[in-house]
């Protein structure tokens, strides 16, 4: 037995033999047998390298999955409505066109908007101001002024926040809606020098989210599109609704998106085809009121 275990632990000697030369020489070479040592740390660094791996891919997965799955479905990329805004836009008539209507018990008034481009404006327009067919609020804000979600004005951006799916770009005469937790839209209308903001979707694709993060019942207001056309509607609740009743009612009606705009009953105002001036929202509410924060107007002017 002690004999074998010896065997086992020789160092083997290979011999290696050079017929070639004038005189044969033999080399010795010596192989060592790794240690145990050696062994159990090539399986730990095996180890931390698989493990690596695993993580790295779950980091992959968990971002894909974050900017992929947003629990709706979308009707237009993002990559498409940037083609949406390098188009010429349409030929029209500056003109608001309203109307009213009721469904699923919601009550309505529908603003389609024609010949007319956006911009964000930090100052309220002017009751006076023949150019402005009609302008409403746009990108929420925190009480020390944050802007809540990406907004970008004029080529300079004022906040980098995509957790809220819903957005709006404006570039020239062109203006377009969007579902997306991408950035990409925002990052070519910064480049570019046009506006941005994002909000809450109320409508992607036809269908509505299944959880809403504003509760209780207000007056509602949103931008919106019916169908495959992508003319905008600028629409407020006669009542106070809940928003999921407001979504509802809206994707009942045949709107393909729709993004919230804050605001409730806060006055504005639309100009129709002769220009003449006509008012929304709580009729005393001084339009020009001292405010702490400088609020982002999302204004349409005639081109």
């Amino acid at each position: 037995m002690d004999d074998i275990n010896m065997q086992e632990q020789e160092v083997p000697v290979i011999i290696i033999k050079r017929d070639d030369e004038p005189q044969s020489r033999e080399i010795a070479t010596t192989v060592k047998a790794p240690s145990k040592k050696k062994k159990w740390l090539k399986r730990i660094l095996l180890l931390i390298a698989i493990a690596c791996m695993i993580v790295a891919a779950l980091i992959g997965y968990h971002y894909w999955s974050y900017n992929n799955n947003i629990g709706v479905s979308v009707s237009v990329s993002p990559e498409q409505n940037i083609e949406k805004l390098e188009k010429p836009a349409k030929k029209e008539t500056p003109k608001v066109v309203m109307l009213s209507d009721s469904i699923l018990g919601v009550a309505m008034d529908f603003y389609a908007l024609y010949g007319v481009k956006a911009s964000i404006e930090l100052k309220e327009p002017d009751t006076t101001d023949a150019s402005v067919y009609l302008y409403c609020r746009s990108a929420d804000h925190k009480a020390d002024g944050t802007y809540i979600g990406s907004l970008v004005v004029n080529g300079e951006e004022l906040q980098s926040d995509n957790k809220r799916l819903g957005y709006m770009a404006m570039l020239g005469d062109n203006t377009v809606i969007g579902v997306s937790r991408s950035e990409k839209v925002k990052d070519y209308i910064k480049a570019h020098g046009g506006s941005f903001f994002r909000q809450f979707v109320l409508v992607s694709d036809g269908t509505i989210p299944e959880r809403f993060f504003l509760h209780g019942k207000v007056e509602r207001r949103a931008i919106g599109r019916i169908g495959n056309d992508d003319r905008l509607y600028f629409i407020a609740t006669k009542g106070k609704e809940t928003l999921w009743d407001f979504a509802d009612a809206l994707r009942e009606y045949g709107f393909k998106d729709a993004i919230y705009i804050t605001g409730g009953n806060d006055y504005v105002y639309y100009r129709t085809k002769n220009g003449k001036k006509h008012d929304i929202g709580v009729i005393n509410d001084n339009p020009h009121k001292k405010r702490e924060v400088a609020i982002p107007w999302l204004v349409f002017r005639k081109r």
